[in-house]
């Protein structure tokens, strides 16, 4: 017969003790790993969308420098129909005002409203009933899907002040007449 030695109870709870501390060390090495591979993944995934947003405004970026070049043609076709009336020109200017707008392009309106130096240039001051409206567009202004990129040139108003011209105009009758009498 063969003499084996049973394990004495105490062993064997070493032995449990010892397999369920190696449990709990792996699964804490477990959650670990999983929570590494969580930041990274939503790293990955944050990294994406930053490459996305950087295509997106590399495209909006570029549409917006073609588009810029191709403002002064538009501004070429309104002057030109000014002084020729044909309506194969006024089509072809204002299908190519329809393309323009269809790819985010908006004319800045800034006519009869105030002065806004944030939308437009002021080039020339001149008389008007009120200060610091736009009385006339030299050049128009454009937004690429709701930022600026060309500033419209403006005539702004500036009121006459009658009262200071009247006002000066009379102390210098006064002081003329003391001259005269002394």
């Amino acid at each position: 017969m063969e003499n084996k030695t049973k394990p004495s109870c105490r062993q064997c709870e070493q032995k449990i003790k010892q397999l369920q501390d190696e449990v709990v060390k792996y699964q804490q090495e477990m959650l670990a790993w999983k929570d590494k591979y969580l930041r990274a993944l939503a790293d990955y995934q944050n990294f994406e969308k930053r490459v996305n947003n950087d295509k997106d405004e590399l495209r909006k970026t570029a549409n917006q420098f073609f588009i810029m070049r191709l403002l002064p043609f538009l501004d070429n076709l309104e002057r030109a129909e000014t002084f020729v009336k044909n309506k194969n020109l006024q089509m072809v200017k204002e299908e190519f005002v329809k393309l323009l707008h269809q790819e985010g392009i908006e004319e800045v309106v800034v006519l009869g409203k105030e002065f806004d130096p944030y939308l437009a240039e002021a080039i020339d001051v001149v008389s008007g009933e009120k200060d610091n409206i736009v009385i006339e567009v030299v050049r128009k202004g454009y937004k690429f899907q709701g930022r600026l990129i060309r500033p419209a040139q403006v005539k702004v108003s500036k009121k006459l002040e009658v009262k200071n011209l009247n006002k000066s105009h009379s102390e210098q009758s006064e002081e003329s007449d003391q001259v005269i009498s002394n």
